[in-house]
């Protein structure tokens, strides 16, 4: 089968939205080309260095690419992709240049093509993020590994607003917890929480293809017994008490679900929000504390916040 592969020239902040865009339509094998990538100080107990080619980098913005099979529905495919992005400006997404082109690659190509730029990461004190294929070995006794397939999931675990939230998630959660994760994407704040020990967590995802990603990542990493997925908008129809709710989302869809939050977290319990860009961190703060919400802790990383909200009751 030859496969086409879509390379999308955007901006940082535009990665998660479209990165959900192609998932959602079929693509396969996401990749990001990021130059912040090429001078990032990478300690190496902190995450395994590799290599790097900057020839392959844009000299400004990034580029996502994904995979899509070459079918009779392509070109549909491709404009209902472009589509999609451009709507994403009336979110107050600054899209960049948001050029896109094709190139046709065969199986061979693009079953390697991707798989270079993803090696073991170590994203917090404890938890290193792995691809299925790498041989890892942990370096201490107390390291969490997360395997991954980034060719079912949403990109690969170590975006800042996944590194974000799984850093709160270490700090926060304490064995035995309830945990609901709003928007699982591939699984990987479900799991970080079930390894940092976690009771039980309810992942929630309206996309079907998140779903199958989830339940595929959890049965990778054997926690079928602590993770249940399910297709949900947000947290409609949800009735668990959960000591910490969690979402790697747009700052818009947060704000929506705010009051939702506040009714599902037990006394005392921690919302924790990631994917919230700088000039929308003031919004997601204010409807947060408008609500009741202490905000504990607000973390950044490159342009990306999270916000660390407890449910405090007099």
């Amino acid at each position: 089968m030859n496969w086409s592969e879509i390379c999308i020239h955007t901006t940082n902040e535009a990665i998660e939205p479209i990165s959900n865009i192609l998932h959602e339509t079929g693509a396969s094998g996401l990749v990001i080309e990021d130059p912040l990538d090429l001078v990032k100080e990478r300690d190496a107990f902190f995450g395994e260095l590799f290599e790097l080619d900057p020839s392959e980098y844009p000299e400004e913005g990034v580029r996502i690419k994904g995979y899509l099979p070459v079918n009779s529905f392509l070109s549909e495919t491709i404009e209902e992709i472009k589509q999609a992005i451009n709507n994403l400006s009336t979110y107050g997404i600054e899209l960049g240049q948001n050029t896109i082109s094709l190139n046709e690659v065969d199986e061979e190509e693009w079953s390697t093509a991707w798989k270079k730029y993803y090696k073991p990461v170590k994203i917090s004190k404890r938890i290193t993020i792995t691809p299925t294929w790498e041989d890892y070995k942990p370096v201490s006794s107390d390291e969490v590994i997360i395997e991954l397939d980034p060719g079912m999931a949403f990109g690969t675990g170590t975006h800042p607003t996944t590194v974000l939230s799984i850093q709160a998630l270490e700090n926060f959660l304490s064995k035995g917890d309830t945990v609901i994760d709003v928007g699982s994407g591939s699984g990987v704040l479900s799991i970080a929480a079930a390894l940092l020990g976690a009771e039980s967590v309810q992942a929630y995802d309206l996309d079907d293809v998140a779903v199958t990603s989830t339940k595929f990542n959890v049965e990778l990493n054997k926690l079928s017994d602590k993770i249940q997925a399910e297709q949900k908008n947000l947290l409609e129809s949800v009735h668990t008490e959960a000591d910490i709710i969690v979402s790697n989302i747009l700052a818009e869809i947060i704000v929506q679900f705010i009051d939702e939050a506040w009714e599902r977290l037990k006394p005392g319990g921690y919302f924790i929000t990631s994917g919230i860009i700088q000039n929308k961190k003031q919004m997601v703060k204010t409807d947060l504390e408008v609500k009741g919400f202490e905000i504990i802790q607000i973390n950044e990383m490159e342009e990306w916040i999270s916000i660390v909200a407890r449910k405090n009751v007099s």
